[in-house]
């Protein structure tokens, strides 16, 4: 490991002191290091070059980071500086000796799938970005309804009237697809959750896809005309009638740096109050 870059959340006041810091350690270890700002909207970029990457925020970041990193198999060190802080497994007051274990060669690695998402218009790839959380999706203003089209492996699934469709990882699954009613999928299993936002059917319901699914989702007119595809919470790119938005698994995982399903199920007993009746 011989060069890093270090993704500063520019929010969080802590994270400019934290990275200084951790760049002195890098440079006392031999390893190069660059910066690079993060404002939860910045364009994607290319880690080429780097041999791992260390994200100082909150989930947004590590999301940012894996979408990014996978493309070249790097790893992501994740130190939550965030609210939540469900795949940012790193704490603040732990960085020094994860990271010393990391350098080592000794860190323990969590694979998580991650979506290939792709708009075709008229035939052509105008849009491709990869998830790790979800692709949604909606009209650009709430409380509207639009209408889809959805095909798994070329078959017809539905056609849906509602607020729109969320497609997300096992990861994602304790995102927004939680919160509109969908399951919890846990993040060794192999598969993807589709799940839709305010359905007009009472029979719409969430379904899990197994990881050979690819999924044609197709635009159809309706009387709104601003609708976006929204990948990560991040990157909103707008649609029109006609477009097809695709959805595979992607064949490279996001690696990251000192998760286990320990801390997952820990995280969802803390986090999402997955604990069963109250405590006396």
């Amino acid at each position: 490991m011989s060069k890093a870059l270090i993704i500063i959340n520019v929010s969080k006041d802590v994270s400019m002191t934290l990275a200084q810091e951790i760049a002195d350690y890098l440079s006392k270890k031999g390893v190069q290091h660059d910066f690079l700002s993060f404002d939860g909207f910045v364009d994607n970029t290319d880690f080429k070059g780097y041999d791992f990457v260390i994200s100082l925020g909150g989930d947004g970041t590590v999301l940012y980071a894996a979408r990014n990193a996978s493309k070249y198999g790097l790893p992501v060190f994740p130190v939550n500086l965030g609210e939540f802080g469900f795949i940012a497994s790193v704490q603040p007051e732990d960085w020094k000796k994860e990271l010393k274990i990391f350098l080592d060669g000794k860190a323990v690695f969590e694979k998580r799938s991650m979506l290939k998402v792709e708009v075709i218009r008229e035939g052509k790839k105008v849009y491709s970005s990869l998830s790790l959380n979800d692709a949604v999706v909606s009209a650009e203003r709430g409380v509207s309804t639009i209408m889809l089209s959805v095909k798994r492996n070329s078959l017809p699934l539905c056609r849906l009237k509602a607020d729109g469709l969320i497609a997300s990882t096992p990861t994602g699954s304790t995102a927004y697809s939680a919160a509109a009613g969908g399951p919890i999928v846990s993040p060794e299993v192999e598969a993807f959750v589709l799940t839709p936002l305010n359905s007009f059917s009472l029979s719409s319901r969430p379904i899990v896809l197994s990881p050979d699914s690819k999924l044609e989702i197709s635009i159809e007119k309706s009387r709104i005309k601003g609708i976006c595809l929204t990948v990560d919470g991040q990157e909103p790119f707008a649609l029109n009638y006609g477009d097809i938005i695709t959805i595979v698994m992607n064949k490279k995982k996001a690696l990251l740096v000192a998760g286990s399903e320990e801390k997952f199920y820990n995280a969802l007993r803390s986090k999402l109050n997955w604990s069963g009746v109250p405590h006396a």
